[in-house]
């Protein structure tokens, strides 16, 4: 027998169908029961150019009779095609997919309430007993829309506002809504997610009467003659309507000038540096700056590697050709062969040394960050050899195109398939064209980029878990799969098929970096576990972050370059 949360999915697709309407399947959570919170998209909801009311519904935070009337509420919009042509509505048709499964009164079922407790402080999105708040902030927040609708259930109607124009409460004869920890009151003031305040709304009202009682506020919102923009919305605008050389610039002011350890997550970092210095006329002060740097490493007083060192740290010297480009240099050019060597000798059916013999997708990239350089400076076809082999006897790309994170670990992780795009990219920027393995190469890649563009959530952004749209909206991997598509695009083996994927990234990622080089919910530093709740709950960070600022540092070169043609 369904759920009561699968009945009233099965109710809202029956709307759906009999309406026509074009609302896009998104997921804006997961609990900790692993029920996704289900959420349904408007074309307009993410489009920069729309003249429609941004409007969110959200139901269901309380239980059972407010999911009902939150389906009511889609119904009375999905019978009127005059307010689909004026009204961008989206829902989460119930924001608490497990309590109202439970019956548990203004509970979750596992002992938290999310109904209460905004803005939600830590435990993105892995909170014990509250991940519902943490998904719901930070999803409402950027979808940015105009306003927030709640429906809730009670015996009469009457309406509730935050932060909404006083022409509109005073034609609802709304009261204020009361600093009380709720979704709505934590919108409506302060600067949400960093970005702006969002209006909320509150319909009160039986079940039954829902559905006519919102009447009223469609018909205000439908008499107005241009839709008011969200802070939110705004905020979201200006960040977009940044040219990526400033945002690149924001970034290199809080990226790139620490190497310590020696690990990519600082050497992409210092490589994007040198090479927004390359942009900007600027390279010879950069290469002084990363020179100081890496001088206690030159001059034996710190040593670059430990004897447990591996991949990831040996990708942390991506910048030393490009230093050894910009300096003349040779001890940077015998620092990468030197390690480059350390990829030689594996045993047959086995990847090379450093990479772990599961076949993880961190070391397509790490090995090929430093395989393809090795060539360019010496041109021994050897080096390019032993990555090529290793990515075509590494067997984890599936039948749906996608990457498993290695052999043994099933899961679709975003930054896995990143990892994977980024060691395919790195690896054909610099492999002849008549190599053998290219053809058969290219086209791996391709059919990946190829998965992921039918992955992409409606923002733009990739999840957590590729396939399980709930998870959080990961921003390393939009970087990364951006960067091996901008390349690819600019470099020719990508056509111009793939150009609306590499805008969409980046529309995405431009959003999710602040004005002083902030970055939004970047997946912590993650092994291969075969667990698929260890992926759902890994950390996001928030603010500043190495890893997540470099592959944005990355990116946003990359895009300048693409957009140069240089």
């Amino acid at each position: 027998m369904p759920t009561p949360h699968e009945q009233l999915l099965e109710r809202i697709d029956s709307i759906r169908a009999r309406a026509s309407l074009p609302w896009t399947d998104d997921g804006c959570g997961v609990t900790r029961l692993d029920t996704p919170i289900a959420a349904l998209v408007h074309p307009d909801a993410y489009k920069d150019d729309s003249d429609r009311h941004r409007v969110l519904l959200v139901g269901g935070l309380d239980g059972s009779a407010e999911s009902a009337a939150a389906a009511a509420t889609l119904e009375s919009y999905a019978t009127s095609r005059r307010l689909r042509n004026r009204i961008a509505l989206s829902a989460i048709p119930c924001a608490n997919p497990d309590g109202l499964n439970s019956g548990e009164a203004s509970g979750n079922g596992s002992g938290g309430n999310p109904a209460n407790g905004y803005p939600p402080e830590g435990g993105f999105f892995n909170h014990e007993t509250d991940p519902e708040t943490r998904y719901l902030w930070r999803y409402i927040g950027f979808m940015a829309p105009d306003y927030v609708l709640e429906v809730r259930a009670a015996d009469s109607v009457s309406w509730e506002c935050s932060d909404v124009p006083s022409q509109l409460s005073e034609a609802l004869d709304a009261k204020p809504i009361a600093d009380d920890g709720g979704l709505l009151s934590a919108l409506g003031m302060g600067s949400p997610n960093d970005l702006g305040r969002i209006p909320g709304i509150r319909l009160n009202a039986p079940a039954g009467q829902a559905a006519e009682s919102v009447g009223v506020l469609w018909e205000i919102l439908e008499t107005e003659a241009a839709a008011k923009k969200s802070e939110a919305r705004t905020a979201l605008d200006s960040r977009r309507g940044r040219e990526p050389i400033e945002i690149a610039a924001r970034l290199v002011n809080h990226y790139g000038d620490t190497l310590d350890p020696v690990i990519y997550t600082q050497g992409v970092s210092i490589s994007g540096r040198l090479r927004y210095g390359a942009l900007t006329d600027s390279v010879e002060e950069c290469a002084e700056g990363v020179a100081n740097l890496v001088r206690p490493y030159l001059s034996g007083d710190k040593a670059w590697f430990s004897d447990s060192d591996g991949g990831a740290n040996y990708a942390g010297i991506v910048w030393a050709d490009e230093m050894y480009e910009a300096t003349g240099d040779s001890r940077y050019r015998d620092l990468l062969l030197s390690i480059a060597d350390r990829f030689r000798g594996s045993d047959a059916g086995a990847p090379p040394p450093p990479c772990d013999p599961d076949y993880r997708t961190e070391d397509m990239f790490f090995a090929g960050a430093i395989l393809g350089r090795a060539f360019a400076l010496t041109g021994d076809i050897s080096y390019l050899d032993i990555q090529s082999s290793f990515l075509l006897e590494a067997d984890i790309q599936v039948e749906s195109g996608l990457f498993k994170h290695c052999r043994s670990v099933p899961y679709h992780w975003g930054r896995g398939n990143g990892f994977a795009a980024m060691g395919y990219a790195e690896t054909l920027t610099r492999l002849p064209d008549d190599h053998p393995d290219r053809d058969g190469l290219i086209a791996i890649h391709r059919r990946h980029l190829d998965a992921l563009t039918v992955r992409q959530r409606p923002s733009g952004m990739f999840s957590q878990l590729l396939d399980m749209p709930g998870t959080y909206q990961e921003l390393t991997a939009v970087c990364m799969v951006g960067y091996a598509v901008a390349r690819g695009l600019r470099l020719g083996w990508l056509d111009e098929s793939y150009r609306a994927l590499a805008d969409s990234l980046w529309r995405a990622a431009s959003e999710r970096i602040g004005p002083d080089g902030e970055v939004v919910d970047g997946c912590t530093g993650t092994g291969a576990v075969n667990d698929r709740r260890f992926y759902i709950d890994r950390a996001a960070e928030y603010g500043r972050d190495d890893r997540t600022g470099n592959l944005a540092l990355w990116f946003a070169v990359e895009i300048v370059r693409l957009s140069r043609q240089i």
